[in-house]
């Protein structure tokens, strides 16, 4: 069974979905894995994505952007967030029986829009994209929230979500996602660890330290800048092209906001680009009075302009620790989310803060939550009915020790825990098995034990062979195997070769 994470950020969108024990981040139809939350309204149609954002230049009076800041609030005029959301968007924003409407002018009428009903725009454009990659109709979802979200916002999320053909399975923070994709907590069993989640995204800093215990999340503190975040980066460049033009052609063009969306655009492609690239060509045409603008910028160039920002991400995560009086020697591990994060001076930054610490970047930051999302979902789905039960069967954690069972250097079995008798269900574990290259086929075998008895033959409760493998000369096979375990004790195991992808996938009812 497949199933999907979705996350809505206020500037993008991006979907994972969860097959054959894994997930990933699928690409739009424009061939990009993250889609920019924007719809851009006209006459006959409604676009999302990237093209919505590109037409705001000429659209920009019925192109709803950051619609994730106002979704399910209230009208008050004593709510700051409001106002500045009130008084910033280019597409006007009214109040009507207490709830917030866009006015979309098609030129032969002005319609009224719900702020759910751009949502729903979006998660169909969500659907579409993960629906597109597997081939097939799916409509079971996760769907991410920050901790600051509160009731109405999270039923409006819901109901948006349920008007696009979504099943919703559960909502879940974004923090915890983060801490899924990686398998934090799942990975080590026993002990207790610190984590610091980071997500830097369009509109805001979000930072959270989580205490994690036998897989479970604990959330120590958390705390949200909306000062903050990569529209900033990206004003920040603009203003320094809108400079640089100034200096070639003697014209100020700060005060004419059709050329300053123009060079908004060409700063937000150049930021993205310095985050893989040295430096980065900044090209627009006709961008005042016929004329054309061309400027290279370095990404030493961006990161000085940019310096004074990148310090007031560091400073909240200094200020977080302090209020639940940490030091970064209490933090373990650091993982960092949002596509702001992916900025190279930010992450070095980061290090230097909390050098014997492991950061986690491997996911690339934008994908992160949506992964988890997406994991979650994949474990959601797994789980039996127990409603066609009796009586519903509730084990809340594995009564025996999971071992997997693999071989040494010496050539001595070697028999490895993956799930310790208490765990807490349901769980996930990752586990990789080297096998020669020289052989085709390779099994997995799993044991049960109890307490601090060693697996036995008599012990072997199930195994799944992986068969016509590739053959290398040299080199070993790398086999991927992920095992969830359910609540009702009920394992689902699945073994991918990392190479050519092949997979088997076995469910194994285990009296745990």
């Amino acid at each position: 069974m497949a199933a999907i994470g979705v996350h809505l950020g206020c500037t993008s969108a991006c979907v994972a979905v969860y097959k054959d024990g894994r997930a990933h981040v699928v690409a739009n139809d424009a061939g990009d894995r993250v889609t920019p939350a924007v719809v851009a309204y006209s006459e006959n149609e409604e676009v999302v994505g990237l093209a919505a954002k590109q037409s705001r230049i000429r659209n920009i009076s019925n192109t709803v952007m950051k619609v994730k800041q106002i979704l399910g609030r209230r009208y008050s005029p004593d709510d700051p967030l409001v106002q500045k959301y009130i008084t910033e968007s280019k597409c006007p924003v009214i109040e009507k029986n207490g709830k917030f409407q866009y006015e979309i002018d098609t030129g032969e009428e002005t319609k009224l829009v719900n702020p759910e009903d751009v949502v729903k725009l979006i998660f169909s454009k969500m659907k579409e994209t993960a629906q597109s990659a597997l081939g097939s109709d799916v409509s079971d979802v996760v769907i991410t929230v920050p901790f600051d979200f509160g009731e109405n916002q999270k039923n409006a999320l819901g109901e948006a979500a349920g008007a696009a053909g979504f099943n919703v399975l559960r909502l879940i923070h974004e923090p915890s996602a983060a801490l899924l994709a990686y398998g934090i907590g799942q990975d080590s069993p026993t002990g207790k660890s610190n984590v610091l989640v980071y997500k830097l995204g369009g509109t805001s800093l979000s930072i959270s330290v989580i205490e994690v215990n036998s897989g479970m999340y604990r959330v120590l503190a958390t705390n949200t800048d909306d000062r903050i975040g990569g529209v900033y980066f990206t004003e920040a460049l603009a203003q320094y092209l809108a400079s640089e033009f100034q200096r070639s052609f003697k014209h100020d063009v700060r005060g004419n906001a059709r050329a300053m969306m123009k060079l908004m655009n060409s700063a937000d492609v150049a930021k993205h680009s310095l985050s893989t690239l040295g430096s980065a060509n900044c090209f627009v045409d006709s961008l005042y009075d016929g004329l054309d603008f061309d400027c290279n910028v370095s990404r030493a160039r961006f990161e000085l302009i940019c310096s004074p920002l990148f310090n007031k991400c560091i400073e909240v995560i200094r200020n977080l620790l302090e209020q639940v009086e940490f030091t970064s020697d209490d933090i373990n591990k650091v993982v960092l989310c949002g596509g702001s994060a992916r900025i190279p001076k930010l992450q070095q930054l980061i290090k230097d803060l909390f050098p014997a610490v492991e950061l986690l970047n491997s996911i690339p930051p934008d994908e992160v939550i949506p992964i988890g999302a997406a994991t979650e979902a994949g474990i959601l789905v797994g789980k039996e009915n127990i409603l066609l039960e009796e009586e519903p069967l509730a084990i809340e954690c594995s009564a025996k020790d999971i071992l997997v069972k693999g071989v040494d250097e010496s050539g001595a079995n070697r028999f490895t825990v993956l799930f310790p008798s208490g765990t807490p269900l349901p769980a996930r574990r990752q586990h990789t098995l080297q096998a020669p290259g020289s052989i085709s086929s390779v099994c997995l075998e799993l044991y049960e034990s109890i307490g601090k008895h060693s697996a036995k033959d008599e012990n072997k409760f199930a195994q799944i062979i992986l068969q016509d493998l590739d053959k290398k000369e040299n080199g070993l096979h790398d086999i991927l195997a992920v095992l969830t375990m359910k609540r009702d004790g009920s394992l689902h195991v699945t073994c991918t070769d990392q190479d050519t992808g092949k997979c088997e996938a076995i469910t194994v009812e285990v009296a745990s």
